[in-house]
């Protein structure tokens, strides 16, 4: 329970969304890495998660010395910043991962796919200099509404959260975050509600949620200072003066859980995926035996220009056919009778939309690629 298993089509979908987030973060100046998943006691105790957050993770013992499972990705992060001196010239310094992490949830609040014990985050830890806060967040504010919108959300519920009572800290730095915070979403005029004491014990915060079809809404995206793990792993960047200086951490995620987004992605879509994300794109529905021959071909050059494409050779009827494409919710579906095999042409139908007419092969790749 909790931990869920990705199918063939789910993986295939999964594969679009890591492409395609790869390439966004490229884009977007972030350097990529990779981390175990399972580290010794002592990390886990200078990050502070043993003492404070020991109950979520998942223990066990290796050469008679404690491990955990990670159930986040930034000391992970900070060490690797860590294996070298920085100057302030390389700052910022961003680094992402598409990091799976483990946490403990009681059995009660489990909840599909939005709620899990095993997930992947699309992590990243931003580490700057003080006078690049304000920039940086305002940078990470419009690239997380940018990818959003992507994939077709456009209600966002955003929130500022504060410091609480029991915090790590100087208070000087929780007023610098939390203004610097405030500035950009004001600048950006974005509308906001005011989370008095909701941050995090090591930082104040963003988090943006969106709405499924049914109206709930889901965390998504989270923008997290933290002054704890700085200080604690001796996080340092010699600074113009040529002294060591403090950086400041940003946590950000965007799309938060993968499993979580995935879920809201369908439910906001009602399973009608956008043609980039659908795992299949194209299904192929001979009318008879007789034209599977060629069914077969436009099966190949389909799929050696790229799209996902599948073929129906059930000895079913094709109305049968069609209605259960439209129920998986298949985007297109090309229909090959006795005319189209003989004169190499298809009939080609959308999902929700019904038929198109009858086009070259060339026309259908041609209507598939605009819309892609």
């Amino acid at each position: 329970p909790g931990f869920p298993f990705w199918l063939q089509k789910g993986m295939t979908l999964y594969h679009e969304l890591e492409h395609w987030w790869i390439k966004k973060q490229r884009e977007a100046g972030y350097e990529f890495v990779k981390t175990p998943q399972i580290l010794s006691r002592e990390l886990w105790e200078t990050s502070g998660h043993w003492l404070n957050y020991r109950e979520n993770m998942y223990t066990t013992l290796i050469d008679e010395r404690d491990f955990a499972i990670k159930p986040m990705n930034c000391p992970f992060h900070i060490a690797i910043y860590n294996t070298n001196l920085h100057s302030y010239r390389e700052l910022p310094i961003r680094l992402a991962e598409l990091g799976t992490v483990y946490r403990y949830e009681r059995s009660g609040v489990l909840h599909g796919l939005m709620r899990v014990r095993g997930f992947t985050q699309d992590d990243a830890h931003i580490i700057c200099t003080p006078e690049q806060l304000n920039e940086e967040v305002e940078k990470l504010i419009v690239f997380a509404l940018d990818m959003l919108k992507h994939f077709g959300f456009k209600e966002f519920l955003i929130y500022l959260s504060t410091r609480p009572e029991d915090c790590v800290g100087e208070p000087s730095d929780w007023d610098t975050a939390t203004e610097s915070l405030r500035q950009s979403l004001n600048k950006l005029g974005l509308e906001y509600e005011l989370d008095e004491g909701g941050g995090a014990f090591y930082g104040p915060k963003i988090d943006i949620k969106i709405r499924d079809a049914l109206g709930r809404a889901w965390q998504c995206t989270t923008i997290q200072f933290d002054f704890n793990e700085p200080t604690r792993f001796d996080m340092t960047y010699i600074g113009a003066d040529n002294t060591p200086h403090r950086p400041f951490m940003i946590h950000r995620a965007i799309l938060g859980s993968i499993e979580r987004f995935f879920a809201t992605l369908l439910e906001y879509h009602s399973g009608n995926l956008p043609l980039w994300l659908s795992p299949v794109q194209i299904i192929i529905l001979p009318i008879t035996d007789s034209q599977l021959e060629y069914a077969h071909k436009l099966e190949e050059q389909f799929i050696r220009k790229g799209l996902r494409c599948e073929l129906d050779a059930r000895n079913e009827k094709v109305g049968y056919k069609i209605r259960e494409a439209e129920i998986k919710k298949i985007p297109y579906m090309c229909i090959v009778g006795a005319k189209e095999a003989e004169n190499n042409l298809l009939s080609m139908r959308r999902h929700k939309v019904g038929d198109l007419g009858i086009m070259t092969f060339d026309e259908a790749l041609r209507l598939l690629n605009e819309e892609l």
